[in-house]
């Protein structure tokens, strides 16, 4: 399996498949291929693990890409404007992502459900209690809205985030809800009441632009009736 991604703002990932090579991506997901491509639709995993995807924000159903020929192709696009994160995932290596932010993989890697076992965490982290898990191996891609910022944490450094902006992160980090300190920052500092609080060791993806963010802005202009 070979990707390119191409574009700035709203990104293409193609994907070129040799015989017998397979993607899969919810349903809906794939934007143009190749004549030489086969589709099979089912609950990847069986119904239980497809009521788990659709609580993290994807498809009751996956779709599987299979190459027929001898060099096939698969393109898929962004749902929104933002960037394309491709990783490759080692055998039993978990990443933990916001809802929604799976785009496709490799058959081998498994997409479940993650469920936030801290109250605080799930209550006022922004995505609620259930995120998105993605085991390896496989490569995986992941689709972020606006851009991408990575950071690796040591063991033990911290650092603070609006919840909105965290976009995925290693199971080693621990992810905990700090509340904002100061009665002026709380009520006047726009962050709201708490901040989330990422502790290494662990690599995370931070997002630019929270859908969340986009949408509260657009709705400023929206025509309001009665």
């Amino acid at each position: 399996m070979e990707y390119t991604i191409k574009g700035t703002v709203m990104q293409t990932l193609e994907v070129t498949l040799d015989k017998g090579e397979s993607m899969y991506t919810e349903t809906g997901g794939m934007a143009w291929m190749s004549a030489n491509v086969s589709m099979k639709t089912n609950a990847k995993g069986g119904l239980m693990s497809g009521l788990g995807r659709k609580l993290a924000g994807e498809s009751l159903f996956m779709t599987t890409y299979t190459c027929e020929g001898s060099r096939c192709f698969v393109a898929f696009t962004l749902e929104a404007p933002g960037k394309i994160v491709p990783i490759e995932l080692k055998a039993g290596q978990v990443i933990i992502a916001q809802k929604d932010a799976f785009m496709c993989a490799q058959p081998s890697v498994k997409l479940s459900m993650h469920f936030r076992k801290r109250f605080g965490a799930g209550l006022f982290g922004g995505e609620g209690f259930i995120l998105e898990k993605l085991t390896g191996p496989g490569m995986a891609f992941l689709e972020i809205p606006g851009e991408v910022r990575e950071y690796t944490l040591e063991a033990g450094q911290m650092m603070k985030v609006d919840p909105g902006h965290i976009a995925a992160f290693e199971p080693t980090v621990d992810y905990d809800i700090v509340r904002v300190k100061g009665l002026t920052n709380m009520l006047f500092g726009g962050e709201g009441l708490f901040l989330a609080s990422l502790k290494g060791p662990g690599h995370v993806w931070l997002q630019t632009m929270p859908l969340a963010n986009l949408a509260a802005k657009l709705m400023r202009y929206w025509p309001k009736g009665n």
